[in-house]
């Protein structure tokens, strides 16, 4: 593997980003970030630009308004391929998906077109989460995968690392999806695609900066949007 990009979509996250970035970096010389900002009224975008400058291993996709995670994902994947990407990876800015893990995403890599981690893999490695939090998570997991059939353990997840030839492959643009159904729908592609899959279990940190967004709709979506992937695709619709 030559470069990776590692895309971190950002909304009011000045408190994480001038923290992470420098520590997502550090995991690899070949790792650069683009950072995905939905015109975050806290100052985000202007700190990306600041770290970009700083550190030139920082690129910056400035979006006019907050759409959601999957709209952000999809014009930061699209960009990070568009800067020449060799592999691509997905994390969260708030230190959920702890950066030592991408050493390991990269090695597995290797030998896989898609890293994920997970974290229900090995039983439930969350840290921080209130028990009711979990169980709906986990239980959305299960549903997912009873609906859809997909052979992933933690479907919901946003930390993945993929080459690039897959994601050509499988048309990322063409995701329904907005919220965090968008990492569903993503797994269900990439299985459709008989992509090489390896889960890698990982330790979940609830964030301690900043608040999250999810919302009940995202939580909705994410009901129906297996049972759409299902039939869409029992039609040849996808």
């Amino acid at each position: 593997m030559k470069r990776g990009i590692v895309v971190i979509p950002t909304y009011n996250e000045a408190e994480n980003l001038p923290l992470i970035v420098p520590e997502v970096l550090a995991q690899d010389e070949r790792l650069e970030i683009l950072v995905v900002d939905d015109d975050s009224p806290d100052g985000t975008g202007k700190i990306a630009d600041d770290l970009a400058e700083s550190t030139g291993r920082v690129h910056v996709l400035h979006r006019p308004v907050k759409e959601g995670l999957g709209p952000a994902y999809r014009a930061g994947l699209r960009k990070a391929l568009d800067l020449g990407a060799d592999f691509v990876i997905q994390m969260d800015a708030d230190f959920s998906h702890p950066p030592a893990i991408l050493k390991e995403l990269i090695v597995e890599l290797e030998t896989h077109d898609v890293v994920l981690g997970s974290r229900y893999l090995n039983g439930i490695t969350v840290v921080n989460w209130p028990i009711e939090r979990i169980l709906i998570s986990y239980f959305g997991n299960w549903y997912a995968r009873k609906v859809t059939g997909l052979p992933i353990a933690d479907s919901t997840g946003g930390l993945r690392c993929v080459r690039r030839e897959l994601l050509e492959k499988m048309g990322f643009e063409r995701i329904k999806a907005n919220g965090y159904a968008f990492q569903i729908e993503m797994n269900y592609r990439f299985v459709r695609c008989k992509a090489r899959i390896k889960e890698v279990p990982f330790f979940f940190l609830d964030r301690t900066r900043g608040t999250s967004k999810l919302t009940l709709s995202i939580g909705l979506e994410a009901l129906w949007i297996v049972w759409w992937l299902r039939i869409a695709d029992a039609f040849g619709r996808l």
